[in-house]
């Protein structure tokens, strides 16, 4: 006990410590703080300059509050817990693995680092992607999930923000089921994980965005946002009561697995899920919502 103690302590100090670098040291490519931010006021102003909605304010609906969203899943959340928990639990994985003379290293079937650089981050990109593609497909099939999931999808006017407004409860899941595939595939380190970090970044703030783009035969290798708009629609078509297209940065597992559905034009759609009405509309009572669900 005292063991995982110690590495909550650690992994509390050490973020902090992280996050203070982050904020005051900007002579870094890989700087998370304030690539976000970069990232952000870029999309943002491709919004204001091509809008798809041109009747949509700028500053559309709820627009702070899924920039409060943003930058707490982005760091405060780590902050909180997730770092801590993800140590904690890693460590306790492996102390179960150690029982029966394992360890994680036993499940790794080849080290990236020993492949050509652009080979091993492809790999990296493309197994992480088609898992959270299924943990997607997760969310909106298991009830319990679903509850938890329904935040992101209380957005009612689309904008770039939106893309990180979303439960704490999300990462939790999509880290857990992402941990053992990427450790059986090893071999990563911190500027391969930015690399591809800003890349999913870019494409889900794109996604997301007020922007009318396909990016033409591209559209049917990466998300996009005439495609994503219509993952948020609130009358779901009836052969598909789960949802459609589920693709995070890549869209070729929707056209791989039949999930892609783009009827047309969805620029005007309204946005939503059944019962959103009821949904809260501020950051706690959202935050609360799945706890006080069955």
């Amino acid at each position: 006990m005292d063991k995982y103690i110690e590495i909550i302590q650690k992994s509390y100090t050490g973020y902090w410590n992280y996050l203070k670098h982050e904020l005051i040291t900007i002579n870094h490519w890989d700087n998370y703080f304030y690539g976000l931010i970069f990232i952000s006021l870029a999309v943002w102003l491709l919004e204001i300059i091509f809008p798809w909605r041109k009747q949509q304010s700028i500053f559309r609906k709820d627009f702070w509050l899924d920039t409060f969203y943003m930058f707490f899943n982005f760091f405060l959340l780590n902050l909180i817990v997730l770092i801590a928990l993800s140590n904690t639990a890693a460590q306790f994985f492996n102390d179960i693995l150690s029982v029966f003379g394992l360890s994680i290293s036993s499940f790794q079937l080849f080290d990236v680092d020993a492949l050509p650089k652009v080979l091993g981050l492809l790999i990296f990109f493309l197994v992480g992607d088609f898992i959270q593609w299924n943990t997607h497909r997760l969310l909106h099939r298991v009830p319990l999930l679903w509850n938890f999931h329904k935040v992101h999808h209380s957005v009612k006017e689309m904008g770039f923000a939106a893309h990180l407004r979303y439960h704490w409860m999300e990462p939790v899941v999509y880290k857990s089921l992402l941990y053992i595939p990427m450790a059986i595939i090893g071999g990563f380190d911190a500027q391969d994980v930015a690399i591809i970090h800003f890349f999913n970044i870019t494409i889900g703030h794109l996604n997301h965005a007020n922007l009318g783009w396909n990016y033409g035969s591209l559209k049917y290798i990466l998300n996009n946002p005439k495609m994503h708009i219509w993952h948020h629609v609130k009358d779901l078509p009836k052969q598909a009561k789960f949802g459609i297209n589920y693709g995070i940065t890549l869209s070729i597992w929707d056209y791989l697995f039949n999930t892609a559905h783009i009827p047309y034009n969805g620029r005007d759609i309204e946005l939503g899920f059944e019962g959103d009405e009821a949904f809260p509309k501020d950051f706690i009572s959202q935050e609360l919502y799945p706890l006080n669900k069955k």
